[in-house]
């Protein structure tokens, strides 16, 4: 186990289509060093993007996009056979997108983080991996980090393509024995006990292959979830805060 020295806190955030989702993920703003919105393909749209950049920016919490495919049915919890370019200009447009808030709102595109089925695909290393790339290169800074699940073929490709990205880990999600995560269909997938969410974050950080760490804004309890893994991280001496030199 490394010595515990800081990471990053981050959460799924502008996919929620109500007052009290959108309550939660305000709050959660709260606790979180950095967010990834939905742009589009899996939920959100211009005016929730923007709303949610300026809440970000107000507390201080640096900004990512949480592209998918463009499944707003399935909540990009599907996955989708489609052709590789075919893949990449949608994500161009997801990316473009929010790009373009961003920039609206005088900040950074910091981090790109797939949701869902995508994000799955995408750690895999293959043909999601470098449509996603390929629409990066187009819409994002050289700079912008790609997150990837922590110890996935993505990542190590990242690490001998020299492209820049953070390694993640999930405090309200639980793994299997094989270090995947749980499907969402079988009971107990998501973790909704603050406490156990808390101790899971700590360990995670501990082994030493965690960048940064995630809370659904859709899980139950979210908020809870947030405010004892945060304490949790800090009573454990962990700096939490966003990466240092992320683009801006």
């Amino acid at each position: 186990m490394r010595e515990l020295t800081s990471v990053d806190f981050n959460a799924d955030v502008g996919e929620a289509n109500d007052k009290e989702g959108i309550a939660v993920e305000r709050s959660l703003l709260s606790f979180v060093t950095s967010v990834h919105v939905a742009c589009g393909g899996h939920a959100g749209d211009e005016t929730s993007m923007g709303d949610t950049v300026e809440a970000a920016l107000t507390h201080g919490v640096s900004v990512g996009a949480h592209p998918s495919y463009p499944d707003r049915e399935g909540f990009g919890r599907r996955h989708m056979a489609m052709a590789p370019h075919l893949l990449t200009n949608v994500l161009i447009g997801q990316l473009g997108a929010f790009g373009a808030v961003c920039h609206q709102h005088g900040a950074g595109l910091r981090s790109v983080k797939p949701h869902g089925a995508l994000y799955s695909e995408v750690g895999k290393g293959g043909q999601a991996f470098d449509a996603l790339r390929a629409a990066m290169r187009v819409s994002c800074l050289p700079s912008t980090r790609l997150v990837l699940p922590a110890g996935s073929a993505a990542a190590h490709l990242c690490r001998q393509q020299g492209v820049p990205m953070l390694e993640e880990g999930f405090c309200d999600r639980a793994y299997a024995d094989d270090g995947t995560l749980v499907d969402r269909d079988q009971l107990g997938a998501v973790l909704q006990d603050p406490e156990q969410a808390a101790r899971q974050a700590v360990k995670l950080v501990a082994g030493g292959t965690i960048d940064t760490l995630c809370v659904h804004g859709d899980s139950p309890g979210a908020v809870a979830l947030a405010e004892a893994v945060r304490r949790a991280l800090e009573q454990a001496g962990v700096a939490v805060r966003a990466p240092a030199g992320a683009p801006t």
